[in-house]
Order: C-alpha cells, then sequence, then structure tokens
C-alpha cells in the first residue's frame, strides 16, 4: 500500500494519501490545502481517487477537499455532526486571517463502523468526538495504522475550547475507541510527527490513569 503523507497549508495538517498498488485507486483524507501537490502525488503514482475523508471540519483539515472533488470526482465523506462547522468556513478563515475555501459538499455520512474500501484494506470509521462533535479517526487493520485527526497527538490530545469541543468527551473517545488497539499500532495524528499507540498509553501525560 502506497501511504503518503503531506502537511499542507499553514496550520501543515497532515494530509494522507492511500494508493493501492494492483488497482491504482487512492484515498486521500484531510485536503485542507495545497490541492496542486497532492495531485502531483496522485500523477506520480499513477492513482485516481475513490473517495476523499474529512476527519473534522475544522478550515485546516476540509479547507481543500471542494477543490479536491471538482479535479478527481470523488465523494466526500464526513460525519454529519460536523456539518454546521463545515457551513462556517468564512467565519474560521476569519480567525486564521486568510481568505475563505469553496465550502464544500458532503456526499456520504461518515458513521461509526462503517469502512471504506481500497484494494484488501478497510478503512473503519471510529466515532472520537471531543475536539469537535463530528471528529472520526480510521482505523485500517491491515496496515496497522490509526488516522486519528486531531484526537490524538504525539504527547498529546486535540484542543476542547474551540466549539464543539469538550475534555472529558474526547478523553472517552480515546479510552474507548483507541487504546484498546494494539501498542503496536501507528498513530498519524492530524499534526506532527507519528506515534504509536503504546508509546501514548504510557507516556502521554493527558492519558495517565485513564
Amino acid at each position: 500500500m502506497i501511504h503518503e503523507i503531506l502537511p499542507v497549508g499553514v496550520l501543515q495538517c497532515n494530509c494522507s494519501i492511500f494508493g493501492d498498488e494492483e488497482s491504482r485507486e487512492a484515498v486521500v483524507i484531510d485536503p485542507g490545502d495545497e490541492i496542486q501537490k497532492i495531485l502531483a502525488i496522485l500523477t506520480q503514482h499513477h492513482l485516481r481517487v475513490k473517495a476523499i475523508i474529512i476527519t473534522h471540519a475544522h478550515i485546516d483539515h476540509i479547507g481543500g477537499a471542494q477543490k479536491l472533488k471538482a479535479a478527481t470526482g470523488a465523494p466526500v465523506y464526513m460525519n454529519a455532526k460536523d456539518q454546521s462547522l463545515a457551513q462556517q468556513l468564512d467565519m474560521q478563515a476569519a480567525w486564521l486571517g486568510m481568505p475563505a475555501p469553496e465550502r464544500t459538499e458532503i456526499d456520504v455520512n461518515a458513521r461509526e463502523g462503517e469502512t471504506i474500501a481500497l484494494g484488501a484494506a478497510e478503512f473503519r470509521v471510529l466515532d472520537t468526538p471531543g475536539h469537535t462533535q463530528g471528529s472520526i479517526s480510521l482505523w485500517i487493520p491491515a496496515e496497522n495504522k490509526l488516522i486519528a485527526g486531531d484526537t490524538l497527538f504525539l504527547d498529546s490530545i486535540g484542543r476542547t475550547d474551540l466549539p464543539g469541543g469538550d475534555y472529558e468527551q474526547i478523553l472517552r473517545s480515546i479510552h474507548d475507541k483507541l487504546l484498546p488497539l494494539h501498542d503496536t499500532t501507528a498513530v498519524i495524528p492530524g499534526h506532527g510527527p507519528n506515534t504509536t499507540i503504546g508509546r501514548e498509553r504510557a507516556r502521554n501525560p493527558f492519558l495517565q490513569g485513564l
């Protein structure tokens, strides 16, 4: 499985591009910005996008989704609980002092337990609210990888002081949905370096005593 991680935009959101070598199909997760760079990687690997997945509707994760959808024709998956945030991209852009991107039309409600297939691999949707009410993570058993969005980071967790955030809720999400995964599971967070479930279980200061 091809997996490229491209930090995009002013907040350096980790956009993941997964490609199946046999079918040449791809899944793009969190195309927040710099769509030309994402398209260049897709072209480099001769991939066609079958799904665009948004872990949550903050502008740094969803800002480029409409452009990527227009360029590829792929449907956009996002949890419907973040729909109101997705409709407020102009307000989010104003917070950051940047131009508002095109509003993204959501095609599929990404709900707990649903899967998106890519070759022999399955991307399993986990509801992990707390950073936002519609935050999801994606567990890929065949790759032993977790796309954590802004729920879990190296030595940290997602902010809960923005609209829709809830500190107790994000801790429950991590405890109930993420920590049951194997210690060797690679965690690709929404920002910053990768980590593992085992490392965060043992050393993340927010998770001690959970």
